[in-house]
């Protein structure tokens, strides 16, 4: 049986703000869409955040044996500048300002983005198509939507109308804004632009003569609108209506409204089922912005070069120390957090790396079975990763127990426990496997041995002031000894 038949998944949908059991559309399938970069600069940490969260509802979506097509674009045309509808094109300033080819920028970094990503561990998805390479999808979509009447072309540009729509339809559903509000609170046109309305949106825009990315349509030649894009891509490869949606908290408005009534208008239905967002990261309890110098690349956080932090942290405890926040809370990244989850992460790691060596009893005096559940419940709980984190640290207790001997398990029991905490952490988390001193040198280790025999020694010669002697003067350097019936260990706190 597979196993999305014996779990339930509630999914926070931000459509209608409530938890909702998750249902596909296919049983046993799963549509995702995510918002992808515009790679135009650097991908930023916050990017990187929001990515995470949707690459572990991924592995987790495939972890309990749904097929899953997971859809997540690039964007390398028609995004402008303050995600409006005026202003240069971010790739196009990019190559203007640099003296090259936009595509060369566009090039450069998605190349960043795929290598950033990379390092952090994330799965590819399924399909990643480009805005570019739907222009012709895009210009049959706008035909639709003006031959529906939600759209009308002016002086070469084409234009969603917003009032005419919301005649029928409820613009503003997803953002639980109200048109009424929107146009209150809105500037009157001054005159040089050729909406109707201000509310109005591009689907298309004549570009200027100095506009150099540009293709030919029926209205002018010029470059689709930036929302058009993730509408004519999310149905092309998931179809007219399909499970979920995905971004930052950033994009609900007015990003994925305009999605919602662009796809109402050309296909007479609501395409998405469950809307998801992420929340956003801040640094040190502030907005992170390069002007400040309150900021950093997710580069630095490997390299250690960054006034930010004391130290290089490895791409596992940067990812550890992400996934210990719920993906719709605010995230605040700090040195401190960095520090407490590097130990977090080496102390998982150590109890996983002990698992082999743990000897099975005939009966178990832990409940395997319910803690294996408390994980998959964690998860199935709107993706809450913070609560798999500390569900695993209850298995941690147990490893420790069991080779200290003050805790009995089975073999059965042993094999669940194996297999469930090496799922959670390294398929489904998305950690990798490290330890400590494999971080460090292997010299470590060695050091460190010694001064267990020669404890050990003192204690045969009853030493004991030279045996705590040593126990306390590792314990100080950050070297923990455990004792057992299977002899000393040690872990790197």
């Amino acid at each position: 049986m597979q196993l999305y038949k014996q779990h339930q998944i509630k999914i926070y949908n931000s459509l209608t703000g409530q938890k909702e059991t998750f249902t596909p559309i296919n049983e046993g399938h799963v549509g995702m869409y995510v918002c992808g970069p515009t790679v135009y600069s650097n991908v930023h940490l916050g990017n990187v955040r929001t990515f995470m969260s949707f690459d572990v509802i991924f592995r987790y979506l495939k972890h309990l044996d749904y097929k899953v097509r997971y859809v997540r674009n690039i964007t390398d045309a028609g995004h402008l500048e303050n995600d409006a509808d005026a202003g240069e094109d971010r790739i196009a300033k990019k190559a203007r300002l640099e003296q090259i080819e936009p595509m060369e920028v566009v090039q450069r970094y998605t190349v960043d983005f795929h290598n950033i990503l990379n390092t952090f561990n994330f799965l590819p998805p399924s399909i990643e198509p480009t805005a570019t390479g739907h222009i012709i999808e895009q210009i049959e979509l706008i035909k639709t939507i003006i031959d529906n009447g939600f759209a009308y072309e002016i002086n070469g540009s084409v234009y969603f109308d917003v009032h005419k729509f919301n005649e029928t339809h409820d613009y503003g559903k997803l953002s639980k804004r109200k048109l009424e509000d929107l146009i209150h609170n809105t500037r009157e046109l001054d005159g040089q632009s050729d909406k109707k309305n201000p509310q109005d949106f591009a689907l298309w825009k004549k570009a200027e003569p100095q506009h150099i990315m540009r293709w030919p349509s029926p209205w002018s030649d010029g470059f689709p609108g930036w929302h058009l894009e993730c509408t004519a891509m999310s149905t092309k490869y998931l179809g007219e209506h399909f499970d979920i949606h995905g971004g930052g908290m950033d994009l609900k408005f007015p990003h994925h409204e305009c999605e919602i009534a662009q796809n109402e208008a050309a296909k007479g239905q609501t395409p998405v089922n469950y809307w998801m967002h992420a929340n956003m990261l801040i640094m040190n309890g502030k907005k992170m912005a390069k002007s400040t110098g309150n900021y950093i690349l997710p580069g630095e956080i490997f390299t250690g070069e960054n006034s930010n932090i004391t130290k290089a942290f490895s791409p596992s405890v940067a990812r550890f120390f992400m996934l210990q926040a719920h993906y719709r809370s605010i995230l605040d990244f700090t040195n401190d957090g960095l520090l407490a989850s590097e130990k977090g992460f080496y102390r998982l790691m150590d109890a996983i790396n002990l698992l082999d060596s743990l000897k099975a009893s005939p009966t178990s005096n832990i409940d395997i079975t319910s803690w294996k559940q408390s994980c998959y419940d964690a998860m199935n709980d709107d993706f809450n990763t913070p609560i798999l984190i500390a569900n695993l640290f209850e298995g941690v207790k147990y490893i420790n127990q069991i080779k200290e001997g003050s805790a009995t398990i089975t073999s059965q029991d042993l094999v669940i426990l194996k297999d469930t905490i090496n799922a959670f952490a390294f398929d489904i988390l998305g950690l990798e496997n490290s330890s400590k001193n494999e971080s460090g040198t292997d010299k470590l280790s060695g050091a460190v041995e010694i001064l267990i025999k020669l404890r050990q020694e003192a204690r045969a010669n009853k030493d004991f002031a030279l045996s705590d002697k040593i126990r306390n003067e590792l314990t100080a350097v950050g070297i923990e000894l455990k004792d057992g019936k299977e002899g000393t260990s040690f872990s790197v706190n």
